[in-house]
C-alpha cells in the first residue's frame, strides 16, 4: 500500500470506530428508555429497577468519556497528519466545525 492507502485506511478505522461509539450511545439511551417503559407497564416500583438502570446509566456515562476520547484521538491524529507535512489529508464523511 502507499501513503494515501495507509492514511485512508486508518481514517476509515477512526471514523468507524467514531460511528460505533455513537452508535452503542444512541443503543444504550434506547435501553434506558425500555427499562423504565417496561417497568411503568409492569406496574413495578422505580426502587425495585434501580440497581439495573443506574448500570444502564453508567454505561451511558462511560460511553461519553469514550467519545470524547475518541475525538481526542481525532484531533491528535490531524497534528500528526499535519507535524508530518502531509497538510489537510480528507474531510471525512461529515462537516466538522470551522474551528477544527
Amino acid at each position: 500500500m502507499d501513503r494515501d492507502q495507509v492514511i485512508a485506511s486508518v481514517a476509515g478505522d477512526l471514523y468507524a470506530t467514531e460511528k460505533a461509539i455513537d452508535g452503542a450511545i444512541a443503543q444504550a439511551t434506547t435501553l434506558v428508555q425500555s427499562m423504565i417503559g417496561a417497568r411503568a407497564a409492569l406496574s413495578i416500583s422505580a426502587v425495585a429497577a434501580s440497581g439495573s438502570q443506574s448500570k444502564a446509566m453508567e454505561t451511558i456515562a462511560a460511553l461519553g468519556v469514550a467519545r470524547d476520547a475518541i475525538i481526542a484521538c481525532h484531533a491528535e491524529l490531524q497534528k500528526d497528519h499535519r507535524k508530518m507535512g502531509w497538510g489537510v489529508y480528507a474531510l471525512g464523511p461529515d462537516d466538522k466545525p470551522d474551528n477544527w
